[in-house]
């Protein structure tokens, strides 16, 4: 039996192509996606190892909980200092921040679109690996006011030579400047920094900018002497410090910052195997479909082995044997076929400003394990199914060739089907609407389940659907339409087996079409109620933005007030928490909310505004009061109000001064403005030199929020994409090797006068048919998810219901186009057919 399983396998190369496919796509997504995260998570990792000193020296709330600094610094006085105490080589004091980018020679900014824009004080002190962070290839160091040094690639970019005037935008203590460009750096070991803009100003300059004027710094760096580990620099370092300062080694600090970047790429690494995932169990119809109707074809040639005296188990591990070899081979070009999605997603990535140019691709261990296991499991399990199946036929039965699914099983079927349905719902309904633990894992299992449920049941009700198709095939096109809808209906099963896999990706598909236009729809609705302003302002890169952006507009003639909505996290329970803030006097005049419980009249400095989603989750009230860890220390505030949520609203919210006497910087990341009459050019005017700022009155705001919407729905469309692909392939993969069943059939078709057009029409009309059931399937089912995740969230901001019947109707009809074309290769490999070769095939 293990010669005959190769033998088979080698006997049929085509029929083994097409099994791989679906596993070479699913693998490939799977490995591109943990090759890519781990591509990212090493290069951060490099950068934070060579970007740090031996031992840093900050505040003891020096960073928030994601890293970024606070306005929490260490005295100047502290370097000569630490370049004193035993083990010290040198020390240097940094000044840091973001949110600092070049405006090219173009008008516009460098960056800003992924990667951050970082700002530095010059220092050539050392990083661990006892270099320079950077060194000067061109020019020279700042040395006052008005002379910077930006990186090459940054420079190139923009357009710059050292010797250029350059204009720069920042977040700091004035939002544009103006400076010479005297020199030009690059990394010691040529890399980049994950495609991050780097501007080094003089010390005095970051000082003013970044840290009002004083005479402090963010950090300070300790070198150590050779021989000193950094555990005994840190020891001597913290010797000499004063209350609230830390001296923490340089690999502890590279560590935390990795840790914090890997904690972001884990759910970029679950967001993309999320699609994987998907890809995979849209693959897995086409597996089962593919080993069924091989197994069917080899039914003579399996009862031959049982009368020669094999036994069904031998049976059955013939044809799993089968699946491993193909999941084996399929996880293999998977495995490389990943390795080129990752570069894909590398370049696609650098196109938003995440540059990982130079970083070689990292491949592990788990990765290669992930792809053969995953390849091979899933190959397995789904050819189990027809494998059982061959077991059980009568050596006598399929030496008959009478193989056909009985009828009656199609009733268990429908029974079996929509009970598991049912469950799924059941399922779906407990994990949205309740508090269970792991909800969103028990909403998926319920979904799949509905998904399962409606593929085991669809071979039933599928059925009507298809002969509703031969009808109207049998009109249009005659005699050939009638034998195209009789061959879709011939194998109800295998059919809607097909279909199903067309149904995933498009469910989804229109899930989310639906989602996303209510969630505009929604956005649009609640702007329009709540936002009595005029004008909102904010940043392109969804950063923060210098403080003398609303003193500026605060001075336009005919501006009546500006609220400013800054953020920051802390931590609440051990969990790390975003915290918004306001100026109280929004609310009533540019911000009209509705209040649950409470009065927003009653916020001020030691109190919060939260939203009614949050409170519940907390079991929070009106008047409750919530303990924060913030960089200034625990702080307690009580709940002014609970309100209804607010698109335009950073909850829940303290007051502007709680925030920045937190430890937060004086940065603002959206302005409300109220204004008499039509100040839009003048307020665009202030900030004609700054790209990155921008001005929409309510109308701008709406299309503003409309356009990331878009972004974010292609995205996921074009993920979503691959999983339609792979239904594509069954299509065409079941055509094909429904061709090759056919051969005699065909041969006796074309011999009693069926041209080669008819016969690539009535292999066209049957992926129709696949492809019609399959999208009908798929838009019932995706406009059910829709409407049960809307309902879910209805009064969680998610208050308006918007289905795109256009766009619904658009992937109904690009997937029966999709049908049309997916036939193309079966429906001419078939007219290809030698006639009296095929009438003599058994």
């Amino acid at each position: 039996m293990l010669k005959a399983a190769f033998k088979s396998l080698l006997d049929r190369k085509l029929r083994l192509l097409l099994s791989t496919s679906a596993i070479v796509l699913g693998v490939g997504f799977v490995v591109g996606s943990l090759v890519f995260t781990d591509m990212l998570s090493s290069g951060f990792t490099k950068i934070f190892e060579r970007a740090t000193g031996d031992v840093v020296v900050r505040d003891v709330n020096g960073v928030d909980e994601f890293g970024s600094p606070t306005n929490k610094t260490v005295p100047a006085s502290l370097v000569d200092e630490l370049a004193a105490i035993p083990g010290a080589a040198r020390a240097d004091g940094n000044v840091s921040a973001d949110g600092v980018y070049v405006i090219g020679a173009d008008g516009k900014q460098v960056g800003g679109l992924g990667a951050p824009g970082l700002a530095f004080n010059w220092s050539d002190a050392p990083g661990q690996s006892g270099e320079p962070v950077a060194t000067l290839v061109d020019g020279r160091a700042p040395e006052t006011a008005g002379e910077v040094v930006i990186d090459s690639r940054t420079a190139e970019k923009a357009g710059y030579v050292v010797g250029d005037d350059i204009k720069l935008v920042t977040n700091g203590s004035t939002d544009q400047v103006a400076e010479k460009l005297v020199g030009i750096i690059e990394f010691a070991d040529g890399g980049t920094l994950a495609g991050a803009s780097l501007t080094v100003f003089d010390t005095q300059t970051a000082q003013d900018l970044f840290l009002d004027g004083r005479d402090e710094f963010t950090d300070i760096w300790v070198t150590a002497d050779d021989g000193v580990s950094q555990d005994e620099l840190r020891d001597a370092a913290a010797a000499v410090l004063p209350a609230h300062t830390v001296a923490l080694t340089g690999e502890k600090v590279a560590k935390d910052s990795a840790d914090v970047i890997g904690e972001a790429l884990g759910f970029l690494r679950t967001f993309l195997l999320v699609f994987a995932g998907i890809s995979l169990f849209v693959g897995a119809f086409l597996i089962v479909n593919t080993f069924a109707i091989l197994v069917a074809q080899r039914s003579r040639e399996l009862a031959l082995f049982r009368a020669l005296g094999a036994s069904s188990r031998q049976v059955f591990s013939s044809v799993i044997l089968e699946a491993f070899v193909v999941g084996v081979l399929g996880s293999t070009i998977g495995l490389g076929f990943g390795l080129v999605l990752a570069k894909l997603l590398q370049a696609m990535f650098a196109a938003f400003g995440l540059d990982l140019a130079g970083q070689a691709l990292v491949v592990t261990p788990t990765t290669v394990v992930a792809a053969y296991g995953i390849g091979i499991v899933v190959t397995v399990l789904a050819a189990a199914i027809p494998a059982w199946r061959a077991r059980r036929v009568p050596p006598i039965q399929a030496l008959s060739d009478v193989v056909a699914m009985p009828e009656g099983s199609l009733g268990r079927r429908l029974v079996g089907g929509l009970a598991m349905a049912a469950l799924g719902v059941v399922g779906m309904a407990v994990g949205l609407l309740t508090d269970v633990p792991r909800s969103g894992w028990v909403t998926v299992v319920g979904a799949v389940a509905v998904l399962l449920g409606t593929s085991l049941a669809s071979p039933a009700f599928g059925r009507p659907l298809l002969t509703l198709s031969q009808a109207v095939f049998r009109r249009v096109f005659g005699a050939v339409g009638s034998l195209a809808g009789e061959n879709a209906r011939r194998n109800p099963r295998r059919t809607a087996a097909t279909a199903s896999a067309l149904m995933i990706g498009l469910s989804l598909a229109c899930a989310v079409a639906i989602l996303g236009a209510s969630g505009k729809e929604s956005a649009a609705v609640a702007i329009d109620k709540s936002f009595s302003g005029d004008y909102v302002v904010g940043n392109s890169t969804g950063q923060t933005f210098s403080p003398d952006v609303a003193r500026k507009m605060s001075q336009v003639d005919g501006v009546t007030q500006v609220v400013r909505q800054r953020y920051g996290v802390g931590l609440l329970n051990g969990q790390r928490q975003f915290l918004g803030a306001i100026d109280p006097a929004g609310f009533g005049s540019v911000v009209k909310v509705d209040v649950f419980e409470g009065n927003v009249a009653n916020f001020k400095d030691g109190t919060l505004v939260i939203d009614r989603t949050w409170a519940e989750g907390k079991s929070l009230h009106a008047g409750s009061t919530v303990t924060i860890a913030l960089p200034s220390g625990k702080e307690t505030f009580t709940v002014a109000a609970v309100v209804e949520p607010d698109p335009l609203l950073f909850l829940p919210a303290m007051t502007i001064d709680d925030l920045a006497a937190a430890g937060f910087p004086k940065e603002d990341a959206m302005l409300l403005i109220a204004a008499d009459g039509d100040r839009l050019q003048a307020l665009e005017d202030v900030v004609k030199d700054n790209p990155l700022v921008i001005v929409n009155d309510q109308a701008g705001l709406i299309q503003q929020q409309n356009d990331q919407a878009d972004q974010g729905l292609l995205m996921i469309y074009g993920l979503l994409a691959l999983a339609l692909i792979i239904a594509v392939l069954g299509i065409v993969n079941t055509l094909a090797l429904s061709v090759i069943e056919r051969t005699r059939e065909i041969g006796l078709l074309r011999a009693v006068g069926m041209t080669r057009r008819q016969l690539r029409r009535m292999v066209s009309l049957e992926s129709v048919a696949i492809a019609v059931l399959g999208s009908l399937m798929g838009l019932g089912l995706g406009i059910f998810f829709g409407l049960a995740v809307w309902k879910a969230f209805e009064n969680d901001g998610l208050s308006e219901l918007s289905i795109p019947a256009g766009q619904l109707a658009v992937f109904v009809l690009a997937a029966v186009l999709v049908g049309v074309l997916a036939a193309v290769f079966p429906a001419r490999r078939a007219a290809k057919l030698d006639v009296l070769r095929a009438i003599a095939t058994e």
